[in-house]
């Protein structure tokens, strides 16, 4: 029996003022997933991580490949890798003094490994932080952790701000020279879109609470999108969808637990995406 990555139970997180960021999070990751972890601004995405890192005080239950993230910090880093959406790295620190940081604090960092990557850019190894782009930077990052045997990859926006060239060679590069079976991946990102193709799991997370965890596989079978034909709109909707939306002067109606067969005699039905998706069940957890 494997043991879960991830493993949450009641996990929540109020903040001085009382503002409360994780409010009872239960969550499972098993070995070998890639994991969207999807919310807007202030959903608590952050927070989780910050948790799951052992970056910040929390309540409820939580062991990360078998660690208490408190109290076993340090040797739960041996075992995990971290993107944040901000470049840490100093302005005056050359790359090449880079390489020689992590190979001097990381046992499981392979120097080889991440120089040969880097010999497929344009970045100088004798260059400084601030004189490279920020895609060059997120390059320098990506370089670092693909050379560090890590079981755990956790990834905050990593591609905030890069273009799209950028973005697609980091999500490529991230399956085709890191990811396998034995590791494990969390992404947060606002571009939706970009990285739905690459996900085993979703979980969707607002105001503090998760509103939805599953498998892409899943999602087929459980949720089911209707463009409405305009004279059965009416009939559609009493069938009672959790969201609804205007799309070229017709409806759109999303509906969970109904087969497609039954909602085909109203119009057209599709799989949503999980972009669609998302904006159903948050717009529907609005409401």
């Amino acid at each position: 029996m494997t043991t879960a990555v991830i493993a949450a139970r009641g996990l929540s997180k109020t903040y001085p003022g009382g503002r409360r960021a994780l409010d009872g999070v239960d969550l499972t990751v098993e070995p070998g997933c890639i994991v969207g972890l999807i919310g807007p601004n202030g959903a608590g995405k952050t927070t989780a991580l910050k948790a799951i890192l052992g970056l910040t005080p929390y309540e409820g239950e939580l062991r990360v490949l078998g660690h208490d993230p408190q109290r076993d910090r340090d040797a739960l880093m041996r075992e995990v890798c971290f993107i944040a959406d901000v470049a840490v790295l100093p302005k005056w620190l050359r790359v090449v003094n880079a390489l020689d940081f992590v190979q001097g604090v990381h046992p499981r960092f392979d120097r080889a490994r991440a120089e040969d990557f880097l010999k497929k850019t344009d970045i100088p190894m004798r260059g400084r932080v601030r004189e490279l782009s920020r895609g060059m930077v997120t390059q320098l990052h990506l370089a670092l952790i693909l050379a560090i045997d890590a079981r755990l990859l956790v990834l905050d926006e990593p591609t905030l701000g890069l273009d799209l060239l950028y973005r697609r060679a980091f999500y490529d590069t991230l399956l085709n020279d890191y990811f396998d079976k034995d590791r494990t991946i969390v992404i947060t990102t606002h571009q939706v879109e970009e990285v739905e193709n690459l996900l085993t799991d979703v979980v969707f997370i607002n105001h503090g609470r998760v509103v939805l965890d599953s498998p892409v596989e899943a999602l087929a079978e459980r949720f089911v999108q209707l463009v409405a034909s305009p004279d059965r709109a009416a009939q559609a909707r009493a069938l009672q969808p959790f969201h609804e939306r205007e799309v070229f002067g017709r409806v759109a109606l999303t509906f969970e637990g109904r087969p497609a067969r039954e909602l085909a005699a109203y119009g057209e039905t599709r799989t949503p995406s999980i972009a669609d998706l998302f904006v159903a069940k948050m717009q529907g957890t609005s409401a």
